[in-house]
């Protein structure tokens, strides 16, 4: 190629960039839409992060007021609770001293009704125990130990408590009564149907049987015999007995006051032996008969002066 042609090769690059237009710096149409669009999406989104944060905050704000209630409602729950639990303490200790330590429940003497002192028993002897006990709380009292207690003093075979109240006792004892009287020291013990002295007096008593059996040991079955006899014997017919006297526990024997002298034997069918011996009390012939023997009681003979 030449000069020439190159030459025109230029100018015709040349002319043909002239009549391009020239490429303009204004955005496209489509450009300026997704621009707007753009920052209307950003506008918004600021607008949302903001609202959000405000909600969020609200919400954040209402669950600490939230958390706050329920704190302040269990500390007034807790509050209340201990109220109740104090308050049962309160009244479980006043319950306690009115029990154990208050004049309320504390034994009076003069509140205690004892019967059954029977002949044997002194009033002041029973006093005494009762009065060891005075001002102790009727709840804490242990009624079976003043029974055991009781059953101590002498001439008391048995003894009963029963709290009255809120102060009071209701005393019920059982005596042992003597029921006959054997010599001893200068005078005669009183015994009772169990053997069991129960007293003392000096000169031999009206009312009860003397008793003479061998003593010494081995010859308390004689003196128990010879008391089983008596305390077989009817009211009525016991009263009668004057004298009762044994050398073994087969021989008893006793005197009637104003009657016969009875040969009972052994304690064998005494319940028998009395009704045989009462319907021959009863008979035209006592009036002259000296002795009844009723050891047999189904042949029981008798014997005249």
């Amino acid at each position: 190629m030449t000069a020439e042609t190159d030459e025109l090769a230029r100018a015709w690059r040349r002319d043909g960039a002239a009549r391009r237009p020239a490429a303009s710096t204004a955005p496209t149409p489509d450009v300026s839409r997704r621009s707007r669009l753009g920052g209307r999406l950003r506008r918004h989104g600021a607008r949302g992060a903001e609202v959000a944060a405000e909600q969020l905050g609200n919400v954040t704000l209402r669950l600490q007021t939230r958390l706050k209630e329920r704190a302040a409602a269990q500390r007034r729950l807790s509050a209340i609770v201990w109220a109740r639990r104090a308050g049962y303490v309160l009244i479980a200790a006043v319950l306690a001293w009115v029990v154990l330590a208050s004049p309320v429940l504390a034994l009076d003497p003069e509140q205690v009704e004892v019967t059954g002192f029977g002949t044997v028993v002194e009033p002041a002897d029973v006093a005494e125990v009762v009065a060891a006990h005075e001002g102790q709380s009727l709840a804490t009292l242990p009624s079976s130990r003043l029974a055991d207690e009781l059953r101590e003093v002498p001439g008391v075979r048995d003894a009963t408590v029963e709290r009255v109240w809120p102060r009071g006792l209701v005393i019920e004892l059982v005596s042992r009564e003597p029921v006959a009287a054997v010599p001893a020291d200068g005078g005669f013990d009183l015994l009772d149907s169990e053997a069991t002295r129960v007293g003392h007096v000096a000169e031999e008593p009206d009312l009860l049987p003397v008793v003479t059996v061998p003593v010494g040991k081995g010859n308390e079955r004689i003196l128990e015999a010879a008391l089983g006899v008596v305390n077989q014997l009817p009211v009525k017919l016991r009263n009668r007995v004057e004298d009762i006297s044994a050398t073994s526990e087969n021989t008893v024997t006793f005197v009637l006051r104003n009657g016969p002298v009875v040969d009972w034997g052994s304690a064998e069918d005494s319940a028998l032996k009395a009704r045989v011996l009462q319907v021959l009390l009863k008979s035209d012939e006592a009036a002259d008969v000296t002795e009844i023997d009723v050891s047999a009681p189904t042949l029981p003979t008798t014997k005249s002066a």
